[in-house]
């Protein structure tokens, strides 16, 4: 992984139009341990295909028996910080508040899971034309947050999205099909995504 960019006291990298360029070209951030936020961006990315997923078996007969109930885009802010309250994170508060910033311009979005009107799950990530960069995932309950992928790639295949990137491929993630590619792969894929604008709503 190269280390691309690095934070600052009010970070110019972490302003809305920098932060959406960083990301059009396959960057993401991370704070580390004392809360410094760098840009990386791997070599070898990890994908979900959006025409070529898979949903286990079980899980899909989870959630036509479960009474989960999913949203878009309700609570998006609690979804984040429902992600970034565990021992160690990567999502600061100075990141949180960035994030809420191009939340408020449109490009970040969440897919949340409730049960009895309670927020149980969900993830959340930035969506530039038909690319969806997926960020961080939460669960309070067993299988909430592998519900709320499910959503998720249900809706950009629906909306016709033509990246789903994941940054890191985990067994977790590669229940559902995640692959590793090389960077030349993952920009075609970019530019395949930017050739028509497609919305995540």
């Amino acid at each position: 992984m190269s280390k691309i960019r690095k934070g600052e006291k009010r970070n110019p990298y972490l302003e809305p139009v920098m932060m959406l360029q960083l990301y059009s070209e396959g960057a993401f951030p991370m704070a580390d341990e004392n809360n410094q936020i760098n840009w990386y961006m791997p070599k070898t990315r990890t994908v979900i295909p959006v025409d070529n997923f898979n949903i286990p078996r079980s899980l899909k007969k989870f959630i036509e028996k479960s009474d989960f109930e999913y949203k878009f885009d309700t609570c998006t802010m609690e979804v984040i910080k429902n992600c970034a309250n565990r021992t160690e994170t990567w999502i600061s508060a100075e990141l949180i508040e960035a994030y809420n910033r191009i939340r408020e311009l449109g490009f970040l979005h969440s897919v949340e899971v409730f049960r009895n009107e309670e927020l149980i799950g969900g993830l959340y990530g930035v969506s530039i034309w038909g690319a969806f960069f997926g960020e961080s995932m939460f669960s309070l309950v067993p299988q909430a947050s592998k519900c709320a992928l499910v959503k998720l790639i249900t809706r950009l295949k629906e909306r016709d999205f033509s990246l789903l990137d994941v940054q890191y491929v985990t067994t977790h993630l590669q229940m559902f099909g995640a692959i590793e590619i090389n960077f030349e792969e993952y920009e075609n894929l970019l530019i395949k995504a930017y050739q028509h604008e497609k919305y995540f709503l």
